[in-house]
């Protein structure tokens, strides 16, 4: 979506937690704003404009092709086939590692993957809502789970409604919309060694019983978390399996090359009129050290000093200029100490 008066493109989607969103996600086909022509001058509200116009397609982050991606994406789909015709216990998946190593990207990824072969598929025909986006809010009880599905169909809902009827009115429409894919996201939100988190569990339990549909899930450390535990998380350990999202490792080659084709893909996304392509190639251990290999927080780094580039005025990217982002904490916390040797000082005697 464009604003005609200063061709910027609009967020169309504050939430992917409901169907408007969702959709408008899945529509998104972002296109990088073009180069200035060699030679080409602008007056002061069309420099403006091209400045604002770089600047919102910098706030965008770029989705690139991990492996984490490609294997949810992967088996994401092919799991939607075995269930096709399973009228009960369904296999899910389960997307765990620690912040910022990109599980809702993949997820969602795997959402508008599959969202778009059904569209080419079936035109007009296919289902009419294929994939659900819902996440797991604090604390959460059977009835504000239900909640939330039911806000992601857009069905009102009354103070005086029981769960009951909420989860009857989810189960319905969404068989009748015909989803196949069920995303939640914040998985870590349900602890099982409480009573609210064990019966929001039975509600999930029950709402992937109801619906006809394949369901992923995605959360920080589910393997070490409550999810697991007991009789409730051995149902669940055995009708999902996990795939783990971890950060980028820089040991062999294998892990380097990939290090390098993120910052590759990432750079040559940019679109700024004096940076040197292959400046943050160059920098690779730098970023690695930096970020420690999240993706996230690599992301936010590149993104952060290009939009400080365009605002400033230098139009490139520079080690000097990466030095003044301040990054997350978990990036910074993760940054490797200097040694007594580097810095000149002897460790004191103990």
């Amino acid at each position: 979506m464009t604003d005609q008066a200063s061709g910027l493109i609009k967020n169309p989607y504050a939430t992917l937690t409901t169907k408007e969103g969702w959709r408008a996600f899945v529509d998104e086909n972002l296109e990088p704003p073009s180069p200035l022509a060699p030679g080409a001058s602008l007056n002061a509200d069309e420099l403006e404009s091209y400045r604002e116009i770089r600047t919102d397609y910098h706030t965008r982050s770029v989705v690139v092709a991990t492996p984490t991606i490609r294997k949810v994406v992967t088996t994401g789909r092919t799991r939607i086939l075995l269930n096709r015709h399973q009228v009960s216990a369904r296999r899910g998946l389960i997307v765990s590692g620690t912040s910022g190593t990109g599980k809702t990207t993949a997820i969602t990824q795997l959402g508008k993957n599959v969202e778009q072969l059904v569209r080419r598929r079936s035109p007009g025909t296919g289902p009419a809502l294929p994939v659900v986006f819902v996440t797991v809010p604090p604390a959460a009880t059977p009835k504000i789970l239900a909640g939330e599905f039911a806000r992601f169909l857009g069905i009102p809902l009354h103070y005086r409604m029981s769960q009951v009827q909420i989860t009857n009115a989810v189960c319905d429409l969404l068989s009748s919309l015909g989803t196949v894919l069920v995303l939640v996201d914040e998985i870590h939100n349900l602890d099982l060694t409480t009573r609210s988190g064990a019966e929001a569990s039975d509600q999930l339990k029950y709402l992937s019983e109801r619906i006809a549909a394949t369901f992923v899930l995605a959360g920080l450390n589910v393997e070490t978390s409550t999810l697991f535990q007991g009789v409730r998380g051995q149902q669940i350990a055995g009708r999902y399996s996990v795939v783990p999202s971890k950060a980028f490792g820089r040991r062999s080659r294998a892990d380097r090359e990939q290090w390098q084709a993120l910052i590759a893909t990432m750079e040559s996304s940019l679109r700024l009129d004096r940076h040197k392509p292959g400046t943050l190639l160059a920098l690779d251990a730098y970023l690695h050290d930096r970020t420690s290999g999240l993706i996230g927080s690599l992301s936010q780094l590149i993104r952060e000093a290009a939009i400080t580039a365009i605002d400033t005025g230098s139009e490139k990217i520079t080690k000097r200029s990466l030095e003044s982002v301040e990054l997350d904490h978990t990036a910074q916390q993760s940054q490797p100490k200097p040694s007594p040797g580097r810095t000149g000082r002897k460790p004191k005697a103990a």
